[in-house]
This record gives C-alpha cells, sequence and structure tokens, in this order.
C-alpha cells in the first residue's frame, strides 16, 4: 500500500508540474500531503511536516543571503571585467562558451560543495549568456550534471561520503574502480555541451554575431567599467568568502550574512538605499526560498511515512531468485528515480543499506551497490529535494519545472551513458 501510494505520489508530481497543472510550490506539498492522508498517517502530519522543515530551514536561509551577496555584486558590476575577459577569449563564439562552461563546472565540482561550485560558475559565466542572448537553462543543466558525476562520485563529496560511512567501506577501494566512467561521463557531458553549443549559434542571427564579433574585436562591445577602491575591495571580499566556503572555516550561512553585510556598508551607505536593494533583491529569492521550504515538507512526509523503503522494498521483491547477480544495475537504475525525488539523508541511510543487505545474499560486494547509488547522483541534482539546486535557480531566475524540462531531457540520457560506463570498465559486474 505505501509503495503504491508512493510511486503515485511521485508520478502525480511530475505530471503535475510538467503540464503546469499546479506551480510546483503547491504540487511538491498537496502531493505528499494527500498520500499520507490516504495511508491514514494524518494525525503524525505535524511531526512530519517540521521534521522535513528542520532540514530545509537552514538551507533556505543561506539562499536568501547568498542571492542578496551576489546581487548586490552584480548591481556594483563586480563581474563585468571577468564577463569581457571570456567574452573576448571565447570570440563570441557560442560553442567555445558553452564547453568553457561545461569544463569549468567540472573543474569546481571537485570542491564537493554544490553551493560553492554553481555560485563559481554562475558569476563567471552567467553575464556572458545574458549579454549574448544565450539560454541560461544551458548553463544550469550542464553545471547539475557536472556535480552530479564528479561530486556526487568522489569520496569526499557530500553523497558517496554517506555511502561509505553507512557500508563501512574503504574509500580507495570505493574510489578507484569509480575514475574511469568519472572521466568518460565528463567527456560525455563535454559532448553535450559541445552539441548545446552548436545549436546556440545556429539560434543566434549570423549577421547579427558577425557583428557582434566585430564589436569584440574594436573593444565596442563592452560599456567602459570603472575601476575604483570599492571594486577591488568587492573582488577581494568575494575572493575571501570563497575561499573560506572551500575551507569551511564556518557554516556557509554565517558566511553569507557576515559577507553582505559588509558589502552592503561598504557598497550603499544610505540606509534608504540599502533597503531598496533588499527588495529588489527579495523578488528572485523569496519565491525559491518557499520552494526549499515546501520541498521539506515532501521530504520529511514521503520519508518518515516510510513510503520511500516500501518502495524501494517493492522494487526490490520484482528481482527473481534467478537473476540475484543483477542486482548492481538494478540499483543502478533504481537509483536515477530514487535520487532524484529523494534527499541525500533518505536515500544514503534508508534506502541503499536495504540494497546492500539483499545484494549480500547474491555474493555482491557492498562496493558495487555503493558505486551503483552514486550514479543517480545527477538526477538528484535536477531534483526538488537537492539544497544546491534551489541556490542555482535563484541565480539563474528561472522556474524549477522549466528547468527541469530542460535538464531532465539532458541527464537522464548522460546517466544511463554512466551505467554503461561503469559496467563497461568493471566498476559494476554483473553475470
Amino acid at each position: 500500500m505505501l509503495a503504491v501510494l508512493g510511486f503515485a505520489t511521485l508520478g502525480s508530481f511530475m505530471l503535475l508540474v510538467m503540464r503546469k497543472y499546479l506551480s510546483a510550490f503547491t504540487a511538491i506539498m498537496l502531493t505528499p500531503i494527500a498520500a499520507a492522508l490516504v495511508a491514514g498517517k494524518g494525525g503524525k502530519l505535524g511531526d512530519m511536516i517540521m521534521n522535513g522543515l528542520e532540514t530545509v530551514a537552514p538551507t533556505a536561509a543561506l539562499l536568501l543571503f547568498a542571492v542578496l551577496y551576489f546581487g548586490l555584486m552584480m548591481e556594483v558590476k563586480l563581474f563585468e571585467p571577468v564577463c569581457q575577459t571570456i567574452v573576448r577569449a571565447s570570440k563570441g563564439d557560442p560553442v567555445r562558451i558553452v564547453v568553457g562552461t561545461a569544463v569549468l563546472a567540472l573543474c569546481v565540482a571537485l570542491d564537493g560543495d554544490g553551493t560553492t561550485s554553481y555560485m563559481i560558475v554562475c558569476s563567471a559565466f552567467l553575464p556572458v549568456y545574458r549579454r549574448l542572448g544565450m539560454n541560461p537553462l544551458i548553463l544550469a543543466t550542464l553545471a547539475a550534471m557536472a556535480l552530479g558525476t564528479i561530486s556526487g562520485t568522489t569520496p569526499w563529496g557530500g553523497a558517496s561520503t554517506r555511502g561509505i560511512s553507512v557500508l563501512h567501506l574503504n574509500a580507495t577501494d570505493y574510489f578507484v574502480h569509480m575514475i574511469g566512467p568519472m572521466a568518460l561521463t565528463s567527456l560525455a557531458i563535454i559532448a553535450v555541451a559541445y552539441w548545446l553549443g552548436l545549436r546556440e549559434r545556429q539560434k543566434i542571427d549570423g549577421e547579427k554575431l558577425a557583428a557582434y564579433k566585430l564589436d569584440i574585436a574594436s573593444g565596442e562591445a563592452f560599456e567602459p567599467v570603472r575601476v575604483d577602491w570599492r571594486m577591488w575591495f568587492n573582488a577581494g571580499l568575494t575572493v575571501l568568502l570563497l575561499v573560506l566556503l572551500v575551507l569551511e572555516v564556518a557554516d556557509l550561512l554565517v558566511l553569507f550574512m557576515v559577507a553582505f553585510v559588509i558589502a552592503l556598508l561598504v557598497n550603499i551607505r544610505s540606509i534608504g538605499d540599502q533597503q531598496e536593494l533588499i527588495k529588489r533583491q527579495a523578488s528572485n529569492a523569496v519565491p525559491v526560498m518557499i520552494l526549499v521550504l515546501a520541498a521539506g515538507v515532501f521530504t520529511g512526509i514521503m520519508t518518515d511515512s516510510g513510503m520511500i523503503k516500501a518502495m524501494a522494498n517493492a522494487a526490490l521483491s520484482v528481482v527473481p531468485d534467478s537473476m540475484g547477480s543483477l542486482i548492481p544495475l538494478f540499483t543502478a537504475v533504481l537509483a536515477l528515480p530514487l535520487g532524484f525525488f529523494m534527499s541525500n539523508d533518505g536515500y544514503w541511510f534508508g534506502v541503499i543499506p536495504v540494497l546492500a543487505e539483499s545484494a549480500a545474499h547474491y555474493g555482491v560486494d557492498a562496493n558495487e551497490i555503493a558505486r551503483a547509488g552514486a550514479i543517480g547522483q545527477i538526477l538528484h541534482m535536477m531534483g526538488p529535494t537537492s539544497a544546491p539546486l534551489w541556490v542555482l535557480l535563484g541565480l539563474v531566475r528561472t522556474e524549477l519545472g522549466e528547468f527541469q524540462k530542460h535538464a531532465l531531457r539532458w541527464g537522464v540520457p548522460v546517466s544511463f551513458a554512466y551505467i554503461g560506463f561503469a559496467l563497461l570498465t568493471g566498476a559494476m559486474t554483473i553475470g
């Protein structure tokens, strides 16, 4: 019963959002609440919702101050010199810009922190996309796939760390066999970026693009940027902020709160102007914040009601004993939808141990289950329970449904390619 309700809830949510019958905010709350009522767990709804909200409240607050900080930096044109440098290097070619986006996203994802990765990529490339009239959803899609591949696979990334700890694995044994599939998947992402760049090049009018390239070469395409002491201060503050984020000197929320206050005092001295800036940027942050809180409701109900665990058990029950050796492959495929809808804590601590225990009965090593589970991180980065995704949506200023319609079109094939690479290189075995 719980498994059926769980699958029905996931399917209903996707249908309502993709077909735009409901907004993501209403659908992500109403579907699990309705399922919980049908399951007879209405009396526990309050506790389940509060448990979910407690997990996402810090992310919602982080998003608010991150958007305020980078919104202020955009307004004072901090990233304009970087933007101009990138445009000059690319010579205005959309293909080079999109491929450069993918390469940068893959490199910064090695840090392991999704929020930091998205902020670095968006800071460098989003102004370029807007200047050239390119689709910013391409940037968001490539950043999400890169983060899911690199950070989702490496042992120091949040996802694999959970798997290694809960299954008591050796990090080296787990990771060595994943280097090949991870590298091949990274190349697949670059290939997707090249294809998307070609499509963007065709969409831009040829004469307009040629004229723009001439403007770039002559320097007429750029507005002069005044570099004063505030510009240097903002650059130093931003670099220091990113360094402290990487070093994990303090909680992300604390760092962004302090950095925003300092930047606000330095750049805008009038109290009235400060309030106006907050009002302007709040229009970008608040809609995404309430979606983060709604995602907490979804996660709390789905996890605490037992629907997630029931879904995993139901999926395993359809595997006949004669096909027990296929459990790694089955886990990798199952990781895609479950990773998309579940929080990493619920997935790695609730589902993966169940799959590993079942696989052990067939002589399948727990390392293979952990590797198979990590493959679902590409789609997890595109799902409603991915905390960094809401930061990305806030930066790109797009809706969840619009992003998912674009991202899943490329994320699903790349995820299945990742599965193929894992089988090809022996990271997962069947037979």
